[in-house]
C-alpha cells in the first residue's frame, strides 16, 4: 500500500537500476517520473519496464494489468520537471561522486522543500553527497540490489546529518513497495552487505596471491562444504573483478596482487570473456595459465571433488569480524546484518548466526593466529568480538553469542503468529532461496509445534514467504557440509506436523517441491493456487524423498502414480495435483486466501476434542486392519458422547443456532 507521506516519486537515471526502481514504485501504486539526460536512454528504460511488466503479468505475478501499472509512469529529460512535485527523489546515476553531487545540487534547487532526497549508491558516502545540498537532514541512502524487481533487500543508510524522520519515512516507503529494508545507522564505506561480502572474495584472492589455494579448490569448498551460492572467484567474475578493485581503492585499502594483475590485464570476468575463469576460449592471462585454472573457455567448471584443503574458517573469520565491527560501532544489529547477508548476498545463513554456530572463541583464535602470521590490519579482532568472548558469549553452545538462545531462542527462518481465534500461522521464510528448508528451519518448525500451548491453538496454517514458493525443497547445499548422521531427519519434523493435536493446513502458492510437498503431505488439508508447481524432483539429484513422500503419497494416490512421480522426478501444476488427489483444492490465484479462510473458519468454530479424535482415528486407522480401525472409531465416539461439546452441539442443533464449542 502506498505510503501516506509519499505520493509522487522521481527516479533520476533510466539505466538498469533506475528503470527497475521506477517499475517497483509504479507496482507499489505510486505515480513515477523517470528522467535521464538523453531521450533515447529514457525511451529504452521505459521499454524495459514495459517488457518486464508484461512478463510479470504473463506469470501471474502482479495483481493489476501491466498497462495500468505502466500508466503511472511518465518520462522526461528535464530534471526540474521531474522533481518539481516529487515527495521522494531517488538518484540512480553512474557511481561517481562528482556526478552524484552535481545531481543532488540540482535536485536541491528544484525539489519541494519537504521532499526526501535518496541516493542508490552502493558504497559512496551519503554524507558527502548530502553536503552538496542545503538540506542534508533530508538526504538518505536507498541502496537497491540488482535487479531491483527481483532482489528483496534495500539498505536505508544514514548520512551524518540525516534525520530520524527522513530515514523512517524512507524505510516505511520501502516496506510499502513490498521490499525488505534494513537500517545502516552510520555512513560507513560499503554499508552493511558489502562490508561483509567483499572479504568473502578478497580473502580468497589474498590466499591465491600467496599460493595458498587454487581457484577451483576455494570455490568448490565454499559452495559444496559451506553452502554459499557461488565460490569467491566465481562471484568475482560474475560481478566484475574491477568492481571489488575499485571498492578497495576508494577506501585506501590494500588490494590483493592477483586482483591488480587481472585488472591490469583487462581480465575482468564474464563481461570481458576471461577473469579467474576463461569464458571464450581465447588467450588467458599469464597468471591464469600459471594456475592452470582458466582453460579453453570452459567457464566455471569446479566440481565437488575439488573441495577440501581450502581454509574456509579463515575467510569466514574475516567476514564475522566485519559483522562484529558493524555491531560494535552501532552501524547495524545482528538481525539486520543477517537479513542483509541472506537477502542481499544470498548467503545460506547470516554471518552472525554462522558465527554463533562456529563459536566466537574459535573465530577469535583464528584471527589472532592470522594476525600473528601476516601482520595485516584486516585480521585485527574487532573490540566487540573480543568483548563477547571475554563475557563468555561464545555462541549457541554457550547459550549466548550475537544472539541469545537461553530462554526464547530466536526463529531465523520461521515467522509465526497466533491470533485471537487460535489460528497459528507459520510462514517459511527463506524467500531468498525460494523457502528451501535448511536444518535450522526443520528444527524451528519442530520446536515451535512442540513448545506451543496446544490448548490455545485451534488450527495451524503453513504458508511460504514471498510470492514464488511454498517451499522449493530441502536446501541441498546446506546439507553437503555435514555428516549425514548429524543432520536432523526431515521425517521427524514432518511426523511432528502429522501428529499435531490440531488440524493443519498447507496454503500453497508457487513451488511446492521435495521437502515442500513432504511438509504439505504431513498436513491434514492442502490448498494450492492453480498454477503452483507440485512435484518430487529428488531422483534428478541422485537421491530419493526422505521426508515421508514415498509412503504418504502412496496412501493418497496409490502405488502406480507414486512410483511414476518419484521415478521420473515429476513436476506438474496444482490442477493435476487435485485430479490425482494430492491437494484438496486447486483454486485461481485470486481466490486462494478466500478458500483457505473459509476452511480455517470451519476449523476454528469446530469442536476441538472431536477434531483431535477424528484426526487420531483417521491417521492411526491407516496402519491397522479395518476391524481394528472401526473399533478405534467406535471407542472415540463413545468418549466424545460424554463431553460438554457434544451436549452443546445437540442443543445448538435443536435451537437452530451455531454451536459454541469450548473444548470440554
Amino acid at each position: 500500500m502506498p505510503n501516506d507521506t509519499v505520493e509522487r516519486v522521481a527516479v533520476l537515471g533510466a539505466g538498469s537500476m533506475g528503470h527497475g526502481i521506477a517499475e517497483l514504485a509504479a507496482l507499489g501504486g505510486y505515480d513515477v517520473t523517470i528522467r535521464d539526460i538523453d531521450e533515447e536512454i529514457v525511451a529504452e528504460g521505459f521499454e524495459n519496464i514495459e517488457w518486464s511488466l508484461e512478463k510479470l503479468e504473463e506469470k501471474g505475478r502482479i495483481d493489476e494489468a501491466s498497462d495500468v501499472v505502466l500508466s503511472r509512469i511518465s518520462t522526461t529529460t528535464d530534471l526540474a520537471e521531474a522533481v518539481d512535485d516529487a515527495d521522494l527523489v531517488i538518484e540512480a546515476v553512474p557511481e561517481r561522486m562528482d556526478a552524484k553531487r552535481d545531481t543532488f545540487a540540482s535536485v536541491d534547487e528544484h525539489a519541494p522543500e519537504g521532499a526526501i532526497l535518496a541516493s542508490n549508491t552502493s558504497s559512496l558516502s551519503i554524507s558527502e553527497i548530502a553536503a552538496a545540498t542545503d538540506r542534508p537532514d533530508r538526504v538518505v541512502g536507498l541502496h537497491f540490489f540488482n535487479p531491483p524487481v527481483k532482489m528483496d533487500l534495500v539498505e536505508v543508510t544514514y548520512g551524518d546529518e540525516t534525520s530520524d524522520e527522513a530515514a523512517e519515512t524512507a524505510f516505511e516507503w520501502v516496506e510499502s513497495i513490498d521490499k525488505t529494508p534494513i537500517y545502516v545507522r552510520k555512513d560507513v564505506h560499503g554499508f552493511v552487505v558489502n562490508t561483509v561480502l567483499v572479504p568473502y572474495m578478497e580473502e580468497a584472492a589474498w590466499m591465491l596471491s600467496n599460493s595458498e589455494t587454487t581457484i577451483r579448490e576455494a570455490d568448490a569448498t565454499m559452495v559444496y562444504e559451506r553452502g554459499f551460492p557461488m565460490g569467491p572467484f566465481e562471484l568475482n567474475d560474475f560481478g566484475g573483478i574491477d568492481i571489488g578493485y575499485h571498492f578497495r581503492a576508494e577506501s585506501d585499502q590494500p588490494v590483493p596482487p592477483i586482483v591488480e594483475e587481472k585488472v591490469d590485464a583487462g581480465d575482468l570476468g564474464r563481461k570481458s570473456g576471461a577473469g579467474f575463469y576463461d569464458y571464450e576460449g581465447g588467450e588467458t592471462s599469464e597468471t591464469s595459465q600459471a594456475d592452470g585454472e582458466a582453460v579453453d573457455g570452459a567457464g566455471v567448471d569446479y566440481e565437488p571433488t575439488d573441495a577440501g584443503g581450502y581454509d574456509a574458517l579463515r575467510t569466514e573469520a574475516v567476514m564475522i569480524n566485519k559483522a562484529a565491527w558493524l555491531v560494535g560501532n552501532d552501524v547495524a544489529t545482528p538481525e539486520e546484518i543477517d537479513i542483509g547477508c541472506r537477502l542481499g548476498g544470498n548467503f545460506p545463513e547470516g554471518m552472525c548466526r554462522r558465527a554463533d554456530r562456529v563459536g566466537l572463541d574459535v573465530v577469535l583464535e583464528k584471527l589472532e593466529e592470522l594476525s600473528a602470521e601476516y601482520d595485516a590490519e584486516r585480521y585485527d579482532p574487532a573490540d566487540y568480538l573480543v568483548d563477547l568472548v571475554e563475557e563468555g558469549r561464545t555462541g549457541e553452545d554457550a547459550g549466548r553469542g550475537f544472539f541469545d538462545y537461553r530462554v526464547d531462542p530466536p526463529y531465523f527462518y520461521v515467522d509465526w503468529e497466533l491470533d485471537g481465534d487460535g489460528v497459528l500461522e507459520i510462514t517459511l521464510d527463506r524467500q531468498e532461496r525460494l523457502n528451501s528448508m535448511s536444518e535450522d528451519m526443520f528444527a524451528e518448525i519442530d520446536r515451535l509445534l512442540s513448545d506451543v500451548d496446544v490448548d490455545e491453538v485451534s488450527c495451524v496454517v503453513f504458508t511460504g514467504a514471498g510470492d514464488r514458493a511454498f517451499s522449493s525443497g530441502a536446501d541441498i547445499t546446506g546439507f553437503t557440509a555435514g555428516d549425514p548422521t548429524d543432520i536432523m531427519d526431515p521425517d521427524d519434523v514432518f511426523q511432528t506436523v502429522y501428529e499435531f493435536d490440531r488440524p493443519t493446513v498447507a496454503k500453497i502458492d508457487g513451488f511446492c517441491l521435495g521437502a515442500g510437498i513432504e511438509l504439505a503431505l504431513a498436513c491434514d488439508i492442502r490448498v494450492a493456487s492453480a498454477d503452483s508447481t507440485i512435484g518430487t524432483p529428488e531422483t534428478t539429484l541422485g537421491v530419493i524423498p526422505a521426508g515421508g513422500a514415498t509412503q504418504r503419497l502412496v496412501r493418497l494416490v496409490g502405488e502406480a502414480r507414486t512410483k511414476e512421480m518419484v521415478f521420473r522426478g515429476m513436476q506438474f501444476d496444482a490442477e493435476r495435483a487435485e485430479e490425482w488427489g494430492i491437494v484438496n483444492h486447486a483454486v485461481p490465484e485470486g481466490e486462494l486466501d478466500e478458500v483457505v479462510d473459509d476452511i480455517v473458519d470451519d476449523l476454528v468454530s469446530g469442536p476441538p476434542i472431536a477434531l483431535k479424535a477424528a484426526k487420531e482415528v483417521i491417521n492411526d486407522g491407516q496402519e491397522a486392519s479395518l476391524e481394528s480401525a472401526l473399533a478405534m472409531e467406535k471407542h472415540a465416539f463413545a468418549l466424545l458422547s460424554t463431553t460438554d461439546d457434544m451436549l452443546e452441539g445437540v442443543t445448538a442443533f435443536r435451537q437452530n443456532r451455531e454451536p459454541r464449542f469450548e473444548g470440554e
